[in-house]
């Protein structure tokens, strides 16, 4: 049977039941999956990450999961190249291209087109450091705020990244955020479909949040982000140790907080995370909304996925 998608997306906040929806799908139908995660991109992040297991990912092809190490960066620009090619690989072997994962701004990317923002720029991202250092994050937030409102409205004050990077896309171009996105480029390649799984009550995802983390921390998470600590190259700064989780560990191993406020610490950075995650999908008018806590998700999620491919 041929493949009559260009590529199926699912998305989620994190901890809705992406990867078991996932491997209900390659149960059903012949696909490959290409992972839309900033942090599965890593070597050697498994346990923080919520990887898929070695037994998972032997049910499928796993695709932009282990691809850098953590000392190199990853973009949006990056993963729409890598994925633009592995859908054209997937569907020349008569595969169904399924993408899966919570980082919004990839699958916007990849279905939108990217814009043409400033590179990265060092130097003012250590002056931004130095400030927020000085200032604080809040008051970074709302230095952005003068400049460039629309980015400023869509962040939360203590979203240092974020932040960070609007304000560098202001210094080095003269020109916000916002605009760079409203004349973004041409070229982006929609989903046929887009499914999404979303919690109708917030609790459930917030139990969820924590029995993940009470796991992770039981098999040895603080040992993982140890032994990349003691590698020497790495530090706080870089994207992959910002990751949620890692940068709190990295805190409390660094004697900012007690390690006894870890746990609580790390729940509620992963809440933001999956509200953020949320408030992006909502903004996505196409897609289906599966109810993550429902008891057949996974199969109706099957079922839909049936009808295109």
């Amino acid at each position: 049977m041929g493949v009559k998608a260009g590529y199926v997306a699912l998305a989620g906040p994190t901890a809705s039941g992406k990867t078991a929806a996932a491997l209900a799908i390659a149960r059903a139908r012949p696909v490959e999956i290409v992972s839309v995660d900033s942090a599965l991109v890593y070597r050697g992040m498994d346990i923080g990450t919520a990887k898929p297991t070695p037994a998972e990912r032997a049910e499928a092809p796993h695709h932009l999961i282990d691809i850098r190490d953590p000392s190199e960066p990853y973009s949006a620009a990056a993963f729409v190249a890598d994925a633009t090619r592995l859908i054209a690989e997937i569907r020349g072997r008569g595969r169904l291209p399924l993408l899966v994962g919570g980082t919004m701004l990839y699958f916007k990317a990849l279905a939108e087109g990217i814009d043409a923002m400033p590179a990265a720029d060092p130097a003012v991202r250590r002056q931004l450091e130095s400030e927020a250092a000085a200032l604080g994050w809040p008051a970074m937030h709302a230095r952005l705020a003068e400049v460039d409102a629309l980015t400023a409205a869509r962040l939360a004050p203590n979203d240092s990244q974020r932040i960070q990077r609007a304000l560098e896309v202001w210094l080095t171009s003269g020109r916000t955020m916002a605009s760079f996105h409203a004349e973004q480029g041409a070229g982006g390649m929609p989903p046929v479909a887009l499914f999404s799984l979303e919690p109708t009550e917030r609790a459930w995802l917030h139990q969820r949040i924590a029995e993940r983390f009470d796991a992770m921390l039981a098999v040895g998470f603080l040992d993982e982000v140890r032994a990349l600590r003691a590698r020497g190259d790495l530090a706080p700064e870089l994207p992959s140790m910002r990751s949620v989780g890692y940068r709190q560990a990295w805190e409390a191993l660094d004697g900012l907080f007690p390690m006894a406020e870890l746990r609580e610490r790390g729940i509620a950075a992963t809440r933001q995370l999956a509200k953020r995650q949320i408030t992006w999908l909502r903004s996505m008018p196409t897609r289906r909304v599966i109810a993550a806590e429902a008891p057949d998700a996974a199969e109706r999620i099957v079922q839909q996925v049936c009808e295109i491919a």
